[in-house]
């Protein structure tokens, strides 16, 4: 059992030591396999944490985002930053807040006052954060596999699945265009070696180049990353393997429970004997491909996100007037220095 106690040791003496850290931080939790319930013996120890802007960094000329300490795997978040993350429901931090008691390390009434506000950041974002994650796990699988033995109308599927994601992005990073211009479906295949091909209508006019050029790229790279044929040491590789295929499964059970119940729950402990098989590479095959099974659970999981976004009760955006009174508040506070210190940090 990890304990706060390990901030006592010397590895730790940054968070003493640094300036943006020590009595400004408001929560330290542990990350990872750890949070997740699904270490093992072979386990890193990560740390992530929140720590209030500075009154300078606020109303002055220093500035201040995060805090990385390689050597202890520890990540520390302005306060600023991390309301950021939250707002986009970005998993590696939203997760921060739905941890179990023992594994928050310090918190603050400030800190508890932040996952007491948890859900002013859970929005239908979620469905595009975590698929976008789980996207980039399910890549990391099929990349390290011999993909011709997937069925290529579910890896089109995905593949499909990955740029709808991306092209949910798009609007933030590049020129807005009207809704339904670009439009991205599956239909019966043109190409004959394929059953289901990946179709696009698109209508843009006077549209920025760059910017088309930009979007083109994207969902052409992420079609190349498919279309790769993965090479690797079976012997080096095969516990990263099934690690990604532990946390693909992982991400789909955390979004759900976000879309349904509002709640983010980052300690899969009901699911836990389902997710150290998996981690443990009870799926795989003797060629260490994915048997069928593992196939068909992710598909299950699928469909059940899907019909968690199609029926969630969340807001499409965040209420950022609600958002906004909360972080004045807080930085109000701040600024004025009041509640900050606490005997552990001091």
């Amino acid at each position: 059992m990890i304990s706060s106690d390990i901030l006592k040791t010397a590895a730790y003496d940054f968070i003493q030591s640094n300036e943006h850290l020590g009595r400004h931080v408001i929560l330290l939790g542990l990350a990872g396999s750890y949070s997740y319930g699904t270490n093992n013996e072979k386990s890193d120890i990560d740390v992530r944490g929140v720590a209030l802007n500075r009154k300078s960094d606020l109303i002055g000329l220093t500035s201040f985002e995060q805090y990385v300490d390689a050597q202890t795997d520890t990540v520390i978040y302005s306060f600023m930053k991390m309301i950021t993350l939250l707002l986009s429901c970005n998993p590696n931090t939203i997760e921060l807040l739905g941890l179990n008691p023992e594994h928050y390390l310090y918190l603050h009434p400030l800190g508890q006052e932040l996952i007491d506000n948890a859900h002013l950041f859970l929005s239908k974002r979620a469905i595009h954060s975590f698929g976008g994650y789980a996207d980039a796990q399910l890549r990391r699988l099929q990349n390290a596999l011999a993909r011709d033995s997937y069925p290529q109308s579910e890896k089109e599927q995905h593949i499909f699945n990955s740029v709808k994601n991306a092209m949910y992005d798009f609007r933030k990073r590049y020129a807005p265009f009207e809704n339904g211009a670009v439009h991205i479906y599956t239909d019966k295949a043109v190409n004959p070696d394929f059953e289901r091909e990946i179709f696009v209508d698109a209508n843009l006019t006077h549209y920025p180049l760059r910017d088309y050029k930009n979007m083109w790229n994207e969902m052409n790279n992420i079609v190349k990353d498919y279309d790769k044929l993965g090479k690797r040491n079976r012997k080096k590789d095969d516990n990263h393997l099934n690690k990604h295929a532990m946390h693909l499964i992982r991400l789909f059970m955390m979004a759900i429970d976000i879309l349904e119940k509002g709640e983010i729950r980052t300690c899969r402990r009901k699911e836990h004997r389902l997710l150290m098989d998996i981690r443990n590479g009870c799926y795989q095959k003797a060629d260490g491909t994915f048997r069928e099974d593992f196939y068909a659970l992710l598909n299950d999981y699928e469909q059940k996100l899907d019909a968690a976004a199609r029926h969630t009760s969340l807001p499409d955006e965040p209420d950022m007037a609600r958002v906004q009174e909360y972080v004045m508040a807080v930085n109000e506070r701040a600024v004025r220095d009041e509640g900050l210190y606490s005997p552990v940090f001091l």
